[in-house]
Formats: structure tokens, sequence, C-alpha cells
């Protein structure tokens, strides 16, 4: 088994929405210190459509092993939502690839705000937890596929 404690792990999270994000960052965090990760890197940004640029920075200047990305994105009457859940998600996407590290996508995308509180620690669990704990499954994975070496689960 892979050992945590030298898990470099960084946790961005949207001010945006806040009172939906804060327990999103809150679960990612708690999560990752329960599993022992040995440096947690956190930072703040405006909001979802910055996450990616923030992730890319983070992953370079912090040298992190894997990155968990947090915010929520509530619909409104107007097509904006549709581009910030588009441009975030891909942007997420393409710095995953082009870093080969892995982006925990924890960006609630909900029609209302009871959706958010339900996923950010209400009675659908807390989705935050699950980015960060997506994020140590693939960074363990990463790891373990060296040459000639069996594949490893956390």
């Amino acid at each position: 088994m892979t050992s945590l404690s030298r898990f470099r792990i960084g946790v961005v999270t949207a001010r945006f929405n806040s009172i939906i994000t804060s327990r999103l960052h809150e679960g990612a965090v708690a999560l990752l210190r329960r599993r022992g990760v040995g440096f947690i890197s956190e930072e703040f940004v405006p909001g979802s459509f910055e996450l990616p640029m923030a992730a890319a920075w983070m992953l370079e200047k912090c040298e992190l092993d894997g990155i968990v990305c947090l915010g929520a994105v509530v619909k409104g009457s107007t097509q904006h939502f549709d581009y910030v859940c588009s441009t975030s998600s891909s942007g997420l996407m393409t710095v995953q690839l082009n870093t080969g590290k892995p982006v925990g996508f924890g960006v609630l995308t909900c029609e209302t705000l009871e959706q958010g509180f339900d996923r950010a620690g209400g009675k659908l669990g807390n989705k935050g937890e699950e980015a960060a704990e997506t994020v140590l499954e693939m960074v363990s994975l990463s790891k373990s596929l060296s040459p000639g070496s069996p594949v490893e689960s956390v």
C-alpha cells in the first residue's frame, strides 16, 4: 500500500456560493487529514470559472501530486450557468491531461441551492470528500505504475 504521508495534494475552492463551497472544502480537507496526507496546500479563487487556471498554477508551482477543485454553480435565469459549467469542467480536464496529474472534479452544478446543500454534507453526502478520495486513488495508481510493479489500491 502506498504511504499517503508522502502525497502532496492541493485543494482549490471557489468563493462564489461559499455557503456551499465552504462545506465542500471542509469535507475535502478533513478527508485528506484523516487519510494521513502529509502536505495539503489550500487556496481560494473568486469562482468556478477561475478553478482551471489556479489548478494549473498550483500543480506547477507547489509541485503537487494531485489537486481537488471545488465549486458550486447554481442555475439562474440566464445562460451564464451553462458557460461556467462547461468551461470549468473542460478546463479542469485540460489541466489534468496537460499536467499528467489527477484533478478531482468537485464542482457542483445544481438547479437549486437545496441541491447544493444536499451534496455538500447533506443527505447525499459531501462531494468534496468524494473528489478528494478520487484524487488519492488516482495518485496511488500513478505512483504504482512504475515498470514491473503490481497495481496497488488505496
